[in-house]
């Protein structure tokens, strides 16, 4: 089975290919992520984002996802002594890198729970696989019909952070009301268990500047492959590179 939507301002496509999945099961995956969008959207004036940012939620009255997403993002904060935060002076709170990840690693957490075992799941090309191994590919940071790297993913997940998709979007946060974008990489790309981790250490990581990627590395169960501002490639002894697989949706 196979669908692509575009939900959340880029493409969704998942591959199932255990045998008679239930369309219902898909169908109640990409509801999920349009209520996520619906729901925590800075872009959206009437989502719960933009209602805390104007100050018309008072701490108390938030859901609890809210509640879970806003303290993943204070972990990130603390971990990188400021450089990613999600509340920039100046700007509307915007939790976007740890609500992509977190959200569509709980679409795959409902996959497993209707029965799904192999399947891989490619939200702008962050990745939730399972009963692999899937090739994966991470584009090439400058030349965007190149890779610069694939990885075999087995029951994981890979995130990109990099300046190739929005140009310099990521704010180094210990920069302060100045709020200067983060540089001193291309592209970093983590592996993790799942992706809330990845997407939100690689955005942090990508932050920090060339020093998020040992901070990455650090991280347990996170392998890392950099391409710094200067071009030169850092790969974790770990990072699952590819040498054969099916190619991932």
């Amino acid at each position: 089975m196979r669908r692509v939507e575009h939900v959340m301002g880029f493409p969704v496509s998942l591959r199932v290919d255990d045998e008679g999945f239930g369309e219902s099961a898909v169908d109640g995956l990409f509801a999920w992520l349009r209520e996520v969008d619906a729901r925590f959207s800075p872009f959206r004036e009437d989502s719960e984002v933009s209602r805390l940012d104007r100050g018309e939620l008072a701490p108390d009255r938030l859901s609890t996802d809210l509640t879970e997403i806003l303290a993943l993002c204070e972990r990130y904060r603390t971990a990188t002594g400021g450089a990613f935060d999600v509340r920039l002076p100046g700007r509307r709170l915007d939790p976007c890198a740890v609500v992509k990840g977190w959200s569509v690693q709980k679409g795959a957490d409902l996959l497993r729970a209707a029965g799904a075992r192999r399947f891989c799941l490619n939200a702008g090309g962050d990745v939730v696989a399972a009963g692999g191994p899937w090739r994966v590919g991470v584009r090439h940071p400058e030349h965007a019909g190149r890779l610069c790297t694939a990885l075999e993913l087995t029951d994981g997940a890979v995130a990109t952070s990099a300046r190739y998709e929005r140009g310099d979007h990521i704010i180094d946060g210990r920069t302060g009301r100045t709020g200067r974008p983060a540089t001193g990489l291309l592209a970093l790309t983590v592996t993790a268990p799942t992706l809330t981790e990845a997407d939100a250490v690689a955005t942090a990581a990508f932050a920090l500047g060339p020093e998020g990627i040992p901070w990455a590395a650090a991280r347990p169960g996170c392998e890392v492959f950099a391409v710094t501002a200067d071009r030169r490639v850092v790969r974790t002894a770990g990072f699952p590179s590819a040498e054969s697989g099916q190619v991932a949706a």
